[in-house]
């Protein structure tokens, strides 16, 4: 059904899974030879263990999420990862999610490919309307789309610091709405600050028509954080949530989930990345959530909160 298993596999489950999935792909076949079969020739053995012999990559040269012919077990594990993925953003409190794909970027860059998608929808715009967060990489992911972001200071509000959604309408108003490309906030952040308004935010972008991305890297351990983008999306507009896989699953840096509640939406944004990727993510993510299962990861939350 391509849903999290209940109760994680052990060890030697996973690895015979997995080696089933790798003598799918033609590399790996008997008879193959690699004469001028350009993928799937590996120098080292230890490489090639490392990656249990998932050599491919996902995806074709023109889209992350096709189904690549010469590789069904990579294509296969590419599929199973962000159904499983997507089974878990549901368990984790965004229940109307609809759509997902682990992309081997981290957050930042994962991001960027979010505002580049738009960028074909709303020729016109330029800015990001964008309630500060004082981070790095959500800040370059703008600038190296190719936009500018239009920073919204948050107000203090006993010793915390909330989204000004006041300033964020008055600031869509003096641009413009057609001029702006999306306004993207955030949930999880460093004290004082707390998650963006998403609620309000969200009414306003259905109000005015304007996309809205989620940085949500730290978000699916918390239920607050997934409660604000389901309630986001119910009461008003959200396009697109990101999460980090590192922050997350606890695999290494590297990876990224794009989900959202437009299956459409999230093709388009998948289709934007050009050419094949790395598995290495979805590897990972898909290894671990075997492992612990949906009652682990389940545990983990609740170890969480």
């Amino acid at each position: 059904k391509g849903k999290c298993p209940e109760d994680g596999w052990d060890e030697s489950t996973i690895e015979l899974f997995l080696h089933e999935l790798a003598i799918m792909d033609s590399n790996n076949f008997l008879g193959n030879c690699g004469v001028g079969e350009r993928e799937g020739r590996v120098a080292s053995g230890l490489v090639a263990r490392r990656h249990y012999r998932l050599i491919h990559g996902i995806g074709r040269s023109g889209d992350i999420s096709a189904v690549q012919p010469k590789a069904a077990g990579s294509s296969l594990l590419n599929k199973l990862t962000n159904s499983v993925v997507l089974d878990i953003i549901k368990l984790a409190g965004v229940r109307t999610v609809t759509n997902c794909f682990v992309v081997p970027m981290a957050t930042g860059m994962s991001l960027t490919l979010c505002f580049l998608t738009l960028r074909h929808k709303r020729p016109k715009a330029k800015y990001i309307i964008w309630p500060r967060i004082d981070q790095k990489s959500c800040f370059k992911s703008m600038i190296t789309a190719g936009f500018e972001p239009v920073v919204i200071e948050n107000v203090l509000e006993g010793d915390e610091l909330r989204t000004d959604v006041e300033a964020v309408e008055a600031k869509i108003k003096a641009l413009g709405a057609e001029n702006i490309l999306c306004v993207h906030s955030t949930t999880s952040c460093f004290a004082p600050r707390v998650p963006d308004r998403l609620e309000e935010l969200a009414v306003v972008c259905a109000n005015y028509d304007i996309p809205h991305i989620v940085n949500n890297a730290y978000g699916v351990q918390s239920s607050k954080c997934m409660h604000l983008i389901q309630q986001g999306a119910r009461v008003g507009r959200i396009d697109a949530f990101v999460q980090s896989l590192d922050k997350n699953f606890m695999v290494p840096v590297g990876g990224a989930v794009i989900a959202g509640f437009s299956e459409s939406f999230i093709q388009e944004i998948s289709k934007m990345y050009p050419g094949r990727a790395s598995a290495s993510p979805s590897l990972d993510v898909l290894i671990t959530l075997l492992s612990l299962g949906a009652s682990g990861y389940k545990q983990l939350l609740k170890e969480r909160k």
